[in-house]
């Protein structure tokens, strides 16, 4: 895996140990970028680590909701209407067509409280709601995409 940044890096690292202190398993490493997944529910949520600035970090917490739902103008109403009461995070689509729901939090002043908080928000938010969007859209939830 390649660093950008030293910050970066430095981020990842902290990053990787409040993971397993956190949630008691060691999150899987990517090879391709650095960040890590975990399997929480029926979601697959990342935490990436993106370069930011020159001297820092961003911590980027994410889950594909689902894949292949029918993208019609009632379920982006429906997914803007949602964004409105949700406390972290938003969902947007991927250039694939993919549902996805997102945290992002800057790198240099996250505690490990604060990860937490995002990754659990956006794993919870994940598993409520790809059962929802398949049942009413189609596609396949984000776990079934990977089997």
């Amino acid at each position: 895996m390649e660093f950008q940044t030293t910050a970066q890096q430095a981020c990842y690292e902290k990053v990787t140990v409040w993971m397993q202190e956190l949630f008691n398993k060691y999150p899987c490493a990517r090879s391709d970028f650095p960040g890590l997944g975990m399997l929480m529910g029926s979601a697959i949520v990342e935490v990436l680590i993106y370069p930011w600035e020159n001297d820092d970090a961003i911590i980027n917490t994410r889950s594909y909701v689902v894949t292949g739902a029918q993208l019609d103008a009632n379920l982006m109403h429906f997914l803007l209407r949602e964004n409105v009461d949700m406390r972290f995070g938003a969902f947007g689509i991927d250039p694939q067509g993919d549902i996805l729901f997102e945290h992002t939090i800057v790198g240099s002043s996250c505690d490990k409280n604060e990860l937490k908080a995002s990754v659990v928000a956006v794993s919870q938010v994940a598993d409520e709601y790809d059962d929802q969007i398949v049942s009413q859209w189609g596609g396949k939830r984000a776990l079934e995409r990977v089997r």
